[in-house]
């Protein structure tokens, strides 16, 4: 079975990342070079030669063009070849897949599947990352693991607690309770912690933007957006300054401290996967030092994820079959995965799209 849909927008890497030199890249099992062309615009190309196969990033590029660095054969950005060496006439068959590709929100997309469905309105959103009034930065992490359990560890965050008991975890965040919601595309949980002392890192964050040091009403809303995008609203204000809000009316954050944490997954075999993402903040949107200190901050509290996720996959390849029992907390990951699942079947068979998967109870 498969494990994950191809019909979907992938980051295949920062915008920074890409420029004018060949980039080579698994997405989703499937090897692809990447380059601008000289006007800025991406290119995403299959990563091997019409001729030999040999992989055309170990080539170069000549303007806008990839020759390969095996025999000289030249492919322009579509796929098209359009010089072979000691020949005037270029076979009509040689080309290589072009695929679908886009930069939005900091990021170069990539889609693996049908080209005639690539439609630009589903690129994950992540507008904070580039948008007025919201600052920061974010790495890529290589992770040994499938990309589904970097979803399952976004979407509970009481491993907070237990993970990174030193920074962002305390007590409050597993004992707090949560509410999970969801639809065709979205699986939503949201959990607020009132009254509360925070810990380390919201101490700190709070303390120097605000010039605050107390108790707090802290909040995590955790979205995921099929297949592999989680965005997490975090925060911190003043306890009883109105951050929650009411049904249907906003809250006051204004005297609080507002990140989102940005997080996009995509697989690149059905056991690595290519983490990408970013902390963004509307807070000291000028200090430098602070998106440097967050950046690092953010990147030493994932290593400790990744240590524990590649662990885990470690466990599961030594107990094949094994089947996840659940908890409550589970919640917004069994439904994370159940809109992954539904994207996955519809490919296999359109048929199955509507059909509900079965995934096993809460216990």
């Amino acid at each position: 079975m498969a494990t994950f849909p191809l019909n979907a927008w992938y980051a295949a890497a920062y915008d920074v990342e890409l420029g004018r030199s060949l980039l080579p890249r698994t997405i989703c099992n499937q090897k692809i070079v990447f380059y601008r062309r000289e006007d800025g615009t991406p290119v995403a190309l299959e990563d091997a030669c019409w001729h030999r196969l040999l992989p055309l990033s170990m080539g170069r590029l000549e303007g806008d063009e990839v020759v390969c660095g095996y025999h000289g054969l030249v492919f322009n950005g579509s796929g098209r070849c359009t010089h072979m060496p000691s020949q005037e006439s270029v076979n009509p068959s040689a080309c290589v897949r072009a695929y679908p590709v886009l930069q939005k929100h900091r990021f170069v997309w990539v889609w693996p599947g049908d080209p005639a469905l690539a439609d630009p309105a589903l690129v994950p959103d992540l507008h904070w990352n580039d948008s007025p009034g919201w600052t920061g930065d974010g790495k890529l992490i290589h992770v040994n693991c499938d990309y589904r359990l970097v979803i399952d560890n976004l979407m509970d965050l009481t491993h907070e607690t237990f993970v990174h008991g030193g920074s962002i975890g305390d007590r409050a965040v597993a004992e707090a309770p949560f509410v999970a919601t969801h639809g065709d595309r979205f699986a939503t949980v949201t959990r607020w912690m009132e009254g509360i002392q925070p810990p380390p890192f919201w101490a700190g964050q709070i303390r120097h933007a605000r010039g605050y040091s107390g108790a707090v009403d802290r909040w995590q809303i955790i979205r995921f957006e099929a297949p592999c995008t989680v965005t997490i609203d975090v925060g911190v204000a003043e306890a009883g300054t109105g951050a929650r809000g009411s049904e249907g009316v906003p809250g006051d954050r204004s005297r609080g401290v507002n990140g989102f944490v940005l997080n996009t997954i995509t697989p690149e075999t059905d056991k690595t996967c290519h983490y990408f993402w970013a902390f963004a903040r509307n807070y000291c949107l000028h200090e430098q030092r602070v998106t440097h200190e967050l950046r690092e901050g953010v990147a030493r509290i994932f290593r400790e994820d990744e240590s524990v996720l590649e662990a885990q996959q470690r466990a599961i390849d030594d107990h094949p079959g094994y089947t996840f029992y659940n908890l409550n907390i589970d919640a917004g990951a069994m439904w994370a995965r159940r809109l992954i699942d539904r994207r996955i079947a519809a490919e296999a068979s359109p048929a199955a799209a509507g059909r509900a998967i079965p995934i096993r109870p809460a216990a």
